[in-house]
């Protein structure tokens, strides 16, 4: 299928109903995350909880990297008879509606458990629609325009983070945070809302016993050519880059950059290339499709890793730190846009939300393990040698999708 469109059919795509839905799913996926992180580290902070505690609740995140579990439960079953991935938004978000309020009537100090009972609760829910709205977007989408899609939704995301990690910080000093966890289940009616406007796509016939949804989606997805090298590519595609990202506060802070430029610039001024990132990608590869995607934008994602070696021969200057987050950051959304496309373009839509919660499992298999050895590489390396590294790693990821080529631009 070709992927060439004129700029007046481009715009038509960009700005349709469909796009939209994907960025408000977007939003709805990325609130929940930092109420279980950022925020309620705040508040258990601000209320005096050792940091032996705030250190376990960590543990409540563990639903986001074991969600394939129960995904085959969501491709096999339809609860309600609005369709299978509509029915299953709407009663996960009202279910995280009523999490996240259970939150806020918990205290930090007197009822801990009972706090982290619903923290559980709330990334169980955050971590199950998640799948539903990978599925969604993979199922409602054409295959040439899962890059936009996935660009789309990654602002959607960003901007929901900030909207609890800022926002929700700076209104915690006029309304205390149970008043912050009750005004964000408020907003998880976004989601609902964008669920029910939403269509139902039109799909295969679903798994028709439980055991066809768990067994199928890895029997058909192992039968095909290449299988185990399309799962060393999600591993090595932004290997570097996650390598890279998991050293720069320690180099900036070495670099000379105080806290507070640091956050000003990285934090803040970074965000903006990250969204813009996302919906450029999407938007090129629907002129130039997934392949070509993945290739451009995994060697700006090895350039722009490079060019933190910059920094070691500029010395303190704001303006050269702005310039290479900028372009770091601008090169990681159009890659992240690319390689969320791709993981959607490998899925089954019989069986989608199996499978696209298996890859993304895998997906974070780097950002855990390959981080762990970054910070000896760098002292016993030094910087430049280990951002040089960290470049060069996309070297064999970028190798291995010559391999693909042949199918890719058959989608």
């Amino acid at each position: 299928m070709s992927v060439q469109r004129n700029w007046g059919q481009l715009a038509g795509v960009v700005f349709s109903t469909r796009m939209l839905i994907a960025l408000l799913m977007g939003f709805a996926s990325g609130l929940p995350l930092l109420l279980t992180l950022t925020l309620l580290q705040a508040w258990m902070k601000s209320a005096g909880v050792d940091l032996t505690t705030i250190g376990l609740f960590a543990l409540v995140g563990l639903p986001y990297t074991v969600k394939f579990l129960w995904a085959p439960f969501l491709d096999r079953f339809t609860p309600l008879a609005m369709g299978r991935r509509r029915a299953w938004l709407l009663l996960t978000q009202l279910a995280l509606i009523a999490a996240i309020a259970l939150m806020a009537f918990a205290s930090p100090q007197d009822s801990p458990f009972a706090l982290a009972s619903a923290a559980l609760l709330v990334t169980f829910f955050s971590a199950t629609q998640d799948i539903v709205i990978d599925a969604y977007r993979r199922e409602a989408l054409l295959d040439e325009e899962l890059g936009l899609g996935a660009g789309l939704y990654v602002p959607g995301y960003r901007a929901a983070m900030l909207l609890v990690g800022g926002g929700g910080l700076v209104l915690a000093d006029q309304i205390g945070f149970s008043g912050v966890y009750l005004v964000m289940a408020a907003l998880m009616g976004i989601g609902v809302v964008t669920t029910l406007l939403a269509p139902e796509p039109r799909v295969a016939v679903p798994p028709r016993t439980l055991r066809d949804a768990v067994i199928d989606p890895f029997a058909e997805y192992f039968k095909r050519e290449h299988a185990l090298l399309i799962l060393l590519f999600i591993v090595l595609y932004k290997l570097g880059d996650q390598m890279a990202s998991h050293m720069t506060i320690p180099f900036y802070l070495e670099m000379g950059y105080s806290n507070t430029e640091i956050g000003a610039v990285v934090k803040t001024f970074g965000v903006v290339p990250t969204l813009f990132g996302g919906v450029i990608g999407g938007i090129l590869m629907l002129r130039i499709g997934i392949y070509s995607g993945l290739w451009a934008f995994g060697i700006l994602q090895g350039i722009s890793t490079a060019g933190f070696m910059i920094l070691l021969y500029t010395g303190h200057d704001l303006a050269w730190l702005a310039a290479v987050i900028g372009f770091e950051n601008l090169s990681a959304g159009m890659g992240t846009a690319a390689f969320i496309a791709f993981m959607g373009s490998l899925t089954n839509k019989r069986f989608t939300a199996t499978q696209y919660a298996l890859l993304t499992s895998l997906m974070g298999v780097p950002r855990v393990f390959a981080a762990a050895p970054t910070g000896y590489l760098a002292l016993t390396a030094g910087w430049e040698v280990f951002f040089l590294a960290c470049a060069l790693i996309a070297i064999p990821g970028l190798v291995l999708l010559v391999k693909f080529r042949g199918w890719l631009n058959r989608e």
